[in-house]
């Protein structure tokens, strides 16, 4: 890694936040906004460069050499842009020549929220070390990259690795993606307690719906609360299964809010991945808690611009 800094953004439905990170990982100057994610295109970038008005205007930005993106998806990587799903105003977005507009032509890598927090585990986290990895966000909704033979591999567009839409359940709900029976479909958090509250699952006082708040009742023993966790271990476990069997992972990382249920998610997870993961090379899969928390997009954004994270996208310049 070299010692020069980076800048790294990481944009989703709810916040874009900045930063500066050095050479080893080290965030040294955060900037943040709440996106205006229901507003127009133009509104949304506004918000993007106020955050990166605060990290040009540090004395540090001198030694800035690239700008990592990660973003919400769908992005390309191969044309610079992004249409996330919860950004309905971005539509083939151009968001790399934006920034790069406004950072003086530098280069700029443009990488999935998936791909980067993929990155960011590879290098510091709990994939470190693995050659073949599968990670995953489990949140809102399920996304993920993987790492094949030592690099993240985030494929043509910058979407490789996108479990949260692999199905697993022919005959299974649509999902927004227009398919059916989507990981996400079963595993998400909002899934997770639309689920629980169906059969027969009601919330404390304080009327938090919340897939958090169905763990707490599942760690209590409530029994609705805990079959919804089943279910989305089993959803999480078919996917990770298939995945191993086309590209031979070594270990399947979990981030994301609902990861932080702890055992209420693994315990039947890895039981369910004993089930659904029986080829002879797939049956040593490791499954581990994600370490990197919520800088898991900064850290990966800066090491896709450092180039020790994925190698595709454009390096844009104004």
């Amino acid at each position: 890694m070299p010692s020069d800094l980076v800048a790294a953004l990481d944009i989703g439905g709810t916040k874009i936040a900045g930063a500066l990170v050095g050479g080893d990982g080290t965030l040294v100057v955060r900037a943040r906004r709440p996106t205006p994610a229901r507003e127009d295109a133009g509104t949304v970038m506004g918000a993007v460069a106020e955050v990166l008005a605060e990290l040009t205007g540090s004395p540090r930005w001198a030694r800035v050499t690239a700008v990592g993106i990660g973003s919400a998806g769908p992005v390309d990587a191969s044309a610079g842009t992004v249409s996330p799903v919860n950004i309905p105003g971005w539509r083939g977005f151009p968001l790399v020549e934006r920034v790069a507009g406004l950072v003086g032509g530098m280069p700029v890598r443009l990488v999935g929220d998936g791909v980067a927090m993929t990155a960011a585990e590879h290098w510091l986290g709990a994939a470190r070390g693995y050659g073949n990895a599968l990670c995953m966000v489990v949140s809102t909704g399920v996304g993920g990259g993987l790492v094949l033979d030592g690099r993240p591999h985030p494929g043509p567009t910058g979407n490789a690795g996108h479990i949260g839409h692999v199905s697993v359940e022919l005959d299974g709900d649509p999902c927004p993606c227009g398919s059916r029976g989507c990981v996400e479909t079963i595993a998400s958090g909002p899934n997770i307690a639309r689920r629980a509250l169906a059969d027969g699952w009601r919330p404390g006082p304080d009327g938090d719906t919340s897939a958090a708040a169905v763990a707490a009742a599942a760690r209590a023993g409530n029994g609705a609360a805990l079959a919804s966790f089943e279910r989305a271990a089993q959803a999480l476990a078919a996917g990770i299964a298939a995945t191993a069997a086309l590209v031979e992972i070594d270990i399947a990382v979990v981030g994301g809010g609902v990861a932080g249920a702890g055992d209420v998610l693994f315990v039947p997870l890895r039981r369910a991945l004993a089930r659904y993961a029986t080829l002879s090379f797939v049956r040593r899969i490791e499954v581990a808690p994600a370490l990197m928390g919520a800088d898991a997009g900064l850290v990966g954004a800066a090491a896709a611009a450092l180039g020790a994270g994925p190698d595709g996208g454009p390096a844009a310049r104004g």
